[in-house]
């Protein structure tokens, strides 16, 4: 597992972030200078969003594997008794700060709190009631 000091210009990424780039889409090229030169990392929520997303279009094999591939660019953050926790405080928190979030958003914004760096987003209203998240969106 990797701590905050492994790890001085990380920056995990959304899963909408993360989609925009495999896709190819326009919506990335924001995030290109932002992504560039630092540890980029992925929840292992992200990487279960998207292996969902495959499975509900009926992906084949070669798609899959192109997705496999891709995502071999970032680094994977296991789940372990710490992000259990942080995750817990992050639900907690926004709902007791009225902006209650999702389940795996909140997994994400946990993995980039627990590393202690920021999440690059799309979406920043996700993480509304997130204190101590720094978020960048492009």
């Amino acid at each position: 597992m990797m701590s905050p000091n492994d790890m001085p210009t990380g920056l995990v990424v959304d899963t909408d972030v993360v989609t925009h780039l495999f896709r190819g889409d326009t919506r990335r090229e924001p995030f290109v200078p932002i992504l560039t030169n630092r540890t980029l990392v992925v929840s292992f929520m992200t990487v279960a969003e998207l292996d969902r997303w495959a499975i509900s279009r009926d992906w084949g094999p070669t798609r899959t594997r192109a997705l496999d591939e891709f995502l071999r660019r970032f680094v994977l953050q296991p789940i372990d008794r710490d992000l259990c926790r942080t995750w817990a405080a992050v639900m907690d928190g926004a709902r007791r700060h009225g902006r209650p979030i999702q389940t795996a958003d909140a997994w994400i914004a946990a993995t980039a709190l627990h590393l202690g760096v920021p999440l690059a987003t799309h979406n920043p209203s996700d993480y509304g009631g997130v204190l101590g998240l720094t978020i960048i969106n492009g």
